[in-house]
């Protein structure tokens, strides 16, 4: 290793430890209550143990390691920082691999890897699954994901290490025992092979069946596993399949633009369940197909654009697709996908001359590190975190409901009971809203 490419790791170590120092001041938030706080089975080994086979074994296991660590709420940021830190690394290895096997974009290719790294780690969209605690679900889930790619790049011809066949799967395994939506990886390898003109599409598809055994094998457990049969069931009676499908329009729209928006992050984002296709659905339903189209045109004449676009739908498949969900989208699920982007970016900033694509990237990286920084001011407690989202979302009721239960929890009962009246006038039916307010009048804590 040369020692610029040495070097490399410790600085993007060193840029996530310095925008995420102040993550380590937030507070437990919203659903963190729900599957650490709150959740018996994760606050000892023993009941721990009693959960298995269970859903998301691995990432309570996390939960549990964290609780029992005896370091409080450090430990569970040390962990998601840590988290991040590694996917930051594998992110860099990746696009190592991608220059060596791919061939040049520009003179400049050299940095590629580096840049994308660096833009991965600062950008504040992925402060939701690091600084925002039970976003571990995605991040800890890209430690394995991205392990299992770099682990089978490693295996791929000509190193041919028998060790990483057999890693990739099992390290596949481990990412679908922490969250489901890891389903993706054999799909993201197959697609980053047939970037390659050499690459043959029935060789491919040879050195991949572990990792569909694996999905297969999977899949076989979820489905015979009640607790998953019950989520599926509930997952499906949450809307047709038609809202969902013009629903889901908005959603990855919203995952598009999201990068932009630096200053406009949400918790929990105003997206409204639709019913009807009108001419703004509409316009946006075209420039999604115009993006995939170009990603698949732009195949083998710009292989490193069409990976970059490509790889962000695939990432939404999962979850912003034909299986319905509570949230139509959430930040955290721009975490793996925000590497298509950040590549893309990257890989055109390097088409500049050397010291404009120097200069850029100090643009970039300083404005996306200080977005992060003051992101992650916003987590410090529940009524920032809520004020912050109010302010972004301020028609849904769940966040001014949200916002009243952080006020109640401070002992701000006028200022609850202003946000519990204004759930309840943008939602009457707003049950939770209805309990909060009855309690509050009942004098309860």
């Amino acid at each position: 290793m040369a020692p610029r490419d040495a070097a490399s790791p410790l600085l993007l170590v060193a840029a996530v430890g310095l925008v995420y120092f102040n993550a380590f001041l937030g507070q437990f938030q919203f659903d963190d209550y729900n599957v650490i706080v709150n959740f018996d089975p994760v606050h000892s080994w023993s009941a721990w143990l009693a959960t298995l086979p269970g859903i998301r074994p691995l990432l309570k296991l996390s939960y549990t390691l964290s609780w029992t660590s005896g370091l409080g709420l450090f430990g569970f940021h040390l962990f998601n920082v840590a988290c991040h830190a590694g996917n930051t690394l594998l992110v860099y290895f990746i696009g190592q691999r991608w220059r060596e096997t791919h061939g040049a974009v520009t003179p400049a290719t050299a940095a590629v890897p580096l840049l994308t790294a660096l833009i991965f780690a600062l950008h504040p969209a992925n402060t939701e699954a690091v600084t925002y605690l039970s976003g571990r679900s995605v991040s800890l889930m890209a430690v394995f994901y991205l392990g299992a790619f770099a682990a089978y790049l490693h295996g791929a011809p000509p190193s041919r290490r028998a060790w990483a066949g057999i890693a990739s799967p099992l390290l596949f395994a481990a990412a679908l025992a922490v969250k489901e939506t890891a389903w993706t990886l054999p799909f993201v390898i197959l697609l980053w092979e047939l970037a390659r003109p050499e690459t043959r599409f029935a060789e491919s598809l040879r050195r991949l069946w572990p990792h569909f055994l694996v999905l297969g094998l999977a899949a076989a457990v979820m489905l015979s596993d009640t607790a998953y049969q019950r989520l599926l069931a509930t997952s499906l009676a949450t809307r047709s399949f038609g809202d969902n499908l013009l629903s889901q329009i908005n959603g990855q729209f919203y995952l598009l633009t999201q990068p932009l928006l630096l200053l406009q992050l949400n918790i929990d984002p105003e997206l409204p369940v639709r019913h009807a296709l009108d001419t703004p659905l509409a316009l946006k339903a075209v420039a999604l197909a115009a993006l995939a189209i170009a990603g698949v045109v732009q195949w083998r004449r710009r292989p490193w654009l069409a990976l970059g676009l490509l790889w962000c739908f695939l990432h939404w498949l999962p979850t912003n697709s034909l299986l319905p969900r509570l949230d139509i989208a959430n930040d955290r699920q721009l975490y793996l996908a925000m590497i298509g982007p950040a590549f893309i970016l990257a890989a055109t900033l390097a088409m500049l001359p050397r010291r404009g694509f120097i200069a850029a990237a100090l643009a970039v990286s300083v404005t996306l590190g200080i977005a992060t920084v003051v992101r992650n001011h916003d987590y410090r407690s529940e009524i920032a975190l809520w004020e912050s989202t109010v302010r972004d979302s301020p028609t849904k009721a769940r966040v001014w409901n949200n916002l009243g239960y952080a006020y109640r929890l401070a002992g701000e009962r006028d200022a609850a009971r202003r946000a519990y009246v204004k759930a309840l006038e943008l939602d009457p039916n707003h049950r939770k809203a209805h309990y909060n307010l009855e309690s509050l009048d009942r004098g309860e804590n």
